[in-house]
């Protein structure tokens, strides 16, 4: 069991929705809108994530998506995701093609798994990562479970110690939906480089944060603003952190529940709900919720509006 870090800055990444429209296309009025919501409330924007679709975004629409982040952030940081499932071809330089233009724009790449990726031996896995690091000033690694998507996977902590190794890699999302992964990750942390980031993706726990994990999760795109608030009160020693973490936890249970995938529909019903999207419009192919679920959906958003 991880020490609990009382009263430390957390680092707070939102990986944020990509809003639909309902002939199927982007809706890229409502994306800036909230975009502009999750730099207002202080946390580091996250796009071209999987709950931002990638998987579902033409190359085109990936970069549209990069282009607008770039002109909203106005300096300010931000993270992009580096795609390339389903191409063929060299793996590093089409990573490479990815990170170059993320960091063109002024964002800092994370490291997408592929199929190409995942199906390698460990020991050119991680060479991959280190040829692309050598062209990134700084770079996310990403460990997505199945769960989330089929070309995912969790690595062993050899993987993770020698990802820790290389300068430029300066953090990993962890997406196992486990405790005890991410703890382990925290300890190896510790001891081979205390200033590498474990960023939980854990929408089922996100109080790893009190243990020393930073966060980039989809479910902070449902409540930027309560999000900041949450961490903000940690920092401060503030206890109610706590009842407004249960409620955000609640709410990461219900949205994440089995298909998991379908916590996309669940966060544009939520802001749909709060007034924030017209419609709550998913991509053709995108598993959704049942209306029903508005009901609940109601119930926490009235106790989050309560404590904030």
């Amino acid at each position: 069991m991880r020490p609990i870090h009382y009263q430390r800055q957390i680092e707070g990444i939102s990986a944020v929705l990509m809003p639909f429209r309902p002939d199927g296309r982007p809706d890229y009025d409502a994306f800036q809108a909230h975009l502009e919501r999750t730099l207002d409330a202080g946390l580091i924007p996250a796009v071209n994530m999987d709950t931002g679709y990638v998987h579902l975004l033409t190359p085109q629409e990936r970069r549209e998506v990069l282009a607008l982040t770039s002109r909203l952030a106005r300096g300010r940081p931000f993270v992009a995701g580096a795609f390339v499932e389903g191409e063929s071809g060299d793996l590093v330089a089409l990573y490479c093609r990815e990170t170059d233009l993320i960091q063109a724009h002024g964002g800092m790449p994370i490291l997408f798994q592929s199929t190409a990726l995942i199906s390698l031996p460990e020991a050119e896995l991680v060479e991959v990562y280190r040829q692309v690091a050598a062209r990134c000033e700084r770079l996310l690694a990403f460990e997505l479970g199945p769960m989330f998507a089929p070309f995912g996977a969790i690595y062993s902590l050899a993987v993770i110690e020698e990802l820790m190794h290389i300068p430029q890699v300066v953090g990993i999302k962890h997406s196992s939906l486990r405790r005890d992964l991410e703890w382990q990750r925290l300890d190896l942390r510790d001891r081979v480089r205390p200033d590498f980031r474990i960023y939980t993706g854990n929408d089922l726990a996100i109080d790893m944060v009190i243990y020393g994990s930073d966060y980039l999760l989809g479910l902070s795109t449902f409540a930027p603003y309560e999000f900041a608030r949450r961490d903000a009160y940690w920092a401060q020693g503030d206890p109610r952190f706590y009842e407004l973490n249960d409620v955000l936890q609640f709410l990461g249970h219900f949205a994440f529940r089995p298909p998991v995938p379908a916590y996309r529909h669940s966060a544009a019903q939520f802001l749909q709900l709060r007034g924030w999207l017209a419609s709550d419009a998913t991509p053709p192919g995108a598993p959704r919720r049942p209306d029903s679920d508005r009901e609940v959906l109601a119930v926490i958003l009235e106790k989050l509006e309560s404590l904030v």
